[in-house]
């Protein structure tokens, strides 16, 4: 018994599959830049990851294969990089909010790759830049209280291969997080 749905020659021959409009799209075209249809699998996929695939081809406005197959495209671009809920980190404990100013030795190449190598195995930075001006890495960083970061940043930050200086503001509130991209500036072709 096969798995996968089989296509005939001659479908596959024309790029269509069973069940298609004439308007479908071959299986495997794609145009190099984003059409309309990427864009809002982007925008609807962002609004809620957990949409089937029925469910998006629903609200794009296609059929479900070529949709599956869009989406399986801008995944394998890069443009999708991953799903994940999103969680309020004060109800899992989480109260405190610190950026962080990373000022590093600028020495050389080897030694501030040891750094983005060490920050990147912290699982209480959240977020980590390259920033201009003043410092070399802005760091968002999370922690139960005050207490805890203060000994997280002493028995860890400080610690980092070729930190120089840090400075530490703490968020007093969110006002907008974990918020989608705007898409507003993609002109879709089609």
């Amino acid at each position: 018994m096969a798995t996968k749905k089989q296509i005939a020659p001659k479908q596959a021959e024309s790029g269509k599959t069973a069940g298609s409009s004439g308007g479908a799209e071959p299986a495997d075209a794609h145009a190099a830049t984003l059409d309309r249809y990427d864009a809002a699998i982007l925008r609807e996929l962002q609004a809620d990851a957990r949409l089937s695939n029925t469910e998006l081809a629903a609200r794009i406005g296609l059929s479900a294969a070529p949709t599956w197959r869009r989406v399986k495209w801008l995944e394998e671009q890069g443009y999708i990089t991953g799903y994940r809920a999103e969680i309020d980190r004060r109800k899992v404990g989480l109260g405190v909010l610190a950026f962080v100013r990373i000022d590093a030795e600028r020495n050389n190449a080897e030694a501030t790759r040891a750094l983005e190598a060490a920050i990147r195995e912290l699982p209480e930075v959240v977020a980590c830049h390259y920033i201009s001006g003043a410092g070399t890495f802005e760091l968002q960083v999370v922690c139960t209280d005050l207490d805890a970061y203060s000994s997280w940043a002493m028995d860890t930050l400080f610690k980092l291969p070729n930190v120089k200086d840090l400075h530490t503001s703490f968020s007093l509130g969110e006002v907008k997080a974990g918020a989608a991209l705007p898409l507003g500036h993609l002109k879709p072709v089609r």
